[in-house]
C-alpha cells in the first residue's frame, strides 16, 4: 500500500505535521521487516511533489537521551551514536550525517522552558549526538540526511504533565517549518519480550494499552495520555507496558503539540517480540 500520492500538492504554507515513530529494535533499520518499507514510503510525503514542503529543520525527541533538566544538542556536526549492544557490525558501521543547527538550538533554548522547572532549556549535548531513536527513524524517512536536526532530551525529573506542557510550548514550531519527530513506542517491555513472536501473539495487556493510546489520540484527548484520571486497571497495564517510561514520554510531546483540527493517521500498528508496539502516528 502506498501512502504517497504524487497528485496531492502542498500549498505555500511552511506548516508541518507531527510524527510519533514507534522505532523498536535498531535492527529494523537494516533487516527485512514490515516497518522500514513503510517509513521509507512515508518520507515521500515531504518535498517538491509531496504533501508538505521539505522541513526547515527537524526537532527530534528520542527515548534514548535522558538528562537532568531538558537539553538541546547544539553541535554543528552531531556524531552518530550506537547506543546498544549485541548487534551486527553492519549496524555499528551505519552513520547518519545530517547537520545540526546550533543557531536554532540557541534560539529555542532562550524561547522555551524546561519540563520540570521554570528555567530555559540548556544547550548541551557536547557528549551526545544522534542516538538510534533518532537516526533509526530519520535514516529511512530522510535518507539524504540534508535536513538540519536538533535533538532534545527527556528530563528525568519531570512528571507526565510537565512533559506534556513542554509539548504545548513547542506547538508554534510547526508554523515555522519545523517538523517535530518523537521517537519511542506506545508499548515497550523488553523484559517480557518473546523473540520471533508473530504479530497475533502480542500480549493482551500490550494490545489493550496500545489501543488506549490510539483511542485517546483519535478522540483528540491528549490529556488522557497523562493518566491523571486513570483507573487502577489502566495504571496496571501502563506499568506492564512501560517498566521504565522513557519510550512513552516522546508521545506526550507531539500529542500535546497537536490541534483539535489535525487529521490523525496510523502506520505500522503491529507488534514486535509480543511486547513492543510499533504504532506510528501522524497529525496533519
Amino acid at each position: 500500500m502506498s501512502f504517497f500520492d504524487p497528485h496531492v500538492r502542498h500549498d505555500a504554507s511552511p506548516r508541518q505535521p507531527l510524527l510519533f515513530m514507534g522505532h523498536g529494535s535498531p535492527m529494523n533499520v537494516i533487516n527485512d521487516n514490515a516497518f522500514r518499507p513503510v517509513w521509507e514510503e512515508m518520507g515521500h510525503m515531504w518535498g517538491a511533489n509531496g504533501r508538505w514542503p521539505k522541513p526547515r529543520a527537524i526537532l527530534c525527541i528520542s527515548a534514548h537521551w535522558c538528562t537532568e533538566g531538558t537539553e538541546l544538542n547544539a553541535l554543528a556536526h552531531p556524531p552518530t551514536i550506537h547506543d546498544f549492544g549485541n548487534a551486527y557490525q553492519v549496524l555499528f558501521d551505519l552513520r547518519y550525517s545530517a547537520p545540526g543547527e546550533p543557531t536554532l538550538a540557541k534560539a529555542w533554548a532562550e524561547r522555551f522552558h524546561q519540563a520540570s522547572r521554570k528555567e530555559h532549556l540548556v544547550l548541551g549535548g557536547q557528549d551526545w549526538g544522534f542516538d538510534h531513536g533518532t537516526w533509526g527513524v530519520l535514516r529511512p524517512l530522510f535518507p539524504n540526511a540534508d535536513i538540519p536536526v536538533v535533538q532534545m532530551s527527556l528530563d528525568v525529573h519531570a512528571s507526565l504533565e510537565q512533559h506534556a506542557a513542554l509539548g504545548v510550548q513547542l506547538k508554534g514550531l510547526r508554523d515555522e517549518g519545523v517538523l517535530i519527530v518523537a521517537s519511542g513506542n506506545t508499548v515497550h517491555n523488553l523484559r517480557a519480550s518473546v523473540r520471533h513472536a508473530s504479530d497475533d501473539q502480542a500480549a493482551d495487556w500490550a494490545r489493550e494499552f496500545d489501543q488506549f493510546v490510539a483511542t485517546s489520540v483519535l478522540a483528540k484527548d491528549p490529556a488522557a495520555l497523562c493518566l491523571g484520571q486513570a483507573d487502577p486497571h489502566l495504571i496496571e497495564i501502563f506499568r506492564a507496558s512501560h517498566p521504565s517510561i522513557e519510550h512513552y514520554l516522546p508521545l506526550l510531546y507531539v500529542a500535546h503539540a497537536s490541534d483539535a483540527s489535525d487529521r490523525v493517521s496510523f502506520y505500522c500498528d503491529q507488534y514486535q517480540w509480543a511486547t513492543v508496539a510499533m504504532r506510528s502516528i501522524l497529525w496533519s
